[in-house]
């Protein structure tokens, strides 16, 4: 079914319908009830490339979402689902683009041919050529995330620095006095994840206000890696009694490094970080942790950019989350306090 035939139907020209649909030209009141009657008996519906060349919108939203590793975690793929389901209800569909740099083809593409009508950057950097070359565009988006200078910015982001802050002053309440620090991937800090550098700006902060003995490790994406970081944790310093991790990806692994070390947690060791919340349920004992809102902040962004598409001329805004402490079974009094 095409216009063609509600046009022959409705007795009108091929423009008239054309006209009705897109609200480019005024149509008289009865010839658009006559032309929508004859679209509700047949079903019909636009065909989504003839909107977009009709009224300018695609109804689509483009995530730019590149994988950090080789692989998403369980806390980007909750995301990704959260932005689905938030966009849906705004009657949006989602084009997922694994694109890094503002000279990535794919990256290029979703902005060169129009496919989208705003776009969701995630993994953002200090410095982020992307957000940077859809600002110089104008191009309606919304960043999860910070970069080093987010003023003015649309963005909705965790407070990394606030966050390992507290997971630090919760093991020094405990009595841990010689704490790690388990961050991302090496390539992700080289590269500049604001998430990796506010998180360890904040944790050596609270270390140096609570007097702690602290060492800092990066750890790849995977348990393998966690189980490594861990062993190497207690070979440079084997009287460490807790650590904080942003890593929830090499979560298991280290859980498994501690239980081959014969450390019990928590009774003998201290495992706290910022993780999302049901992947702090999935390990025994469950985890004590900020809880990354995943689902909240997959609404946020696309509340954010609906508005910045509804009205172009809005004022910037943003959110940043700052949850609470999720006191669960993994932290306790450092051995030998009761």
């Amino acid at each position: 079914m095409n216009i063609g035939e509600i046009a022959r139907r409705a007795g009108v020209s091929r423009s008239t319908v054309s006209y009705a649909l897109s609200g480019k030209r005024p149509v008289s009141d009865d010839t658009r009830r006559k032309i929508q009657q004859v679209i509700d008996q047949l079903g019909y519906r636009p065909n989504a490339s003839a909107r977009a060349l009709a009224n300018g919108r695609t109804s689509t939203i483009g995530l730019v979402f590149p994988p950090a590793g080789n692989h998403y975690t369980g806390m980007q793929l909750d995301f990704i689902g959260s932005v689905v389901e938030a966009a849906a209800a705004h009657d949006y569909d989602v084009l997922l683009s694994p694109s890094g740099v503002d000279s990535d083809r794919s990256f290029q593409r979703l902005l060169g041919e129009r496919r989208v009508d705003g776009a969701i950057l995630m993994e953002i950097r200090l410095e982020d050529d992307r957000v940077d070359h859809l600002a110089d565009l104008d191009f309606p988006s919304v960043a999860i995330g910070r970069t080093a200078r987010p003023e003015g910015g649309w963005w909705v982001g965790l407070d990394h620095t606030a966050l390992a802050e507290a997971c630090v002053h919760h093991l020094a309440d405990l009595g841990h006095r010689r704490v790690a620090f388990v961050n991302r991937p090496e390539q992700l800090l080289r590269a500049g994840y604001e998430s990796a550098h506010r998180g360890l700006d904040g944790f050596t902060k609270a270390a140096a206000e609570r007097g702690l003995t602290v060492r800092s490790y990066t750890c790849g994406d995977d348990a393998r890696s966690g189980q490594a970081c861990l062993e190497r944790i207690l070979r440079d310093d084997p009287a460490t009694t807790g650590l904080v991790t942003l890593n929830e990806a090499a979560l298991g692994g280290l859980y498994r490094g501690l239980a081959q070390a014969g450390r019990h947690v928590p009774r003998d060791f201290s495992v706290t970080g910022v993780v999302a919340g049901r992947w702090a349920e999935t390990v025994t004992p469950q985890l004590t942790a900020a809880d990354v809102p995943a689902e909240e902040m997959g609404r946020l962004a696309v509340d954010l950019l609906v508005e910045r598409l509804d009205d172009p001329e809005a004022s910037p805004r943003n959110h940043l989350l700052v949850p609470p402490i999720s006191l669960r079974a993994s932290t306790g009094p450092a051995l030998g306090l009761t």
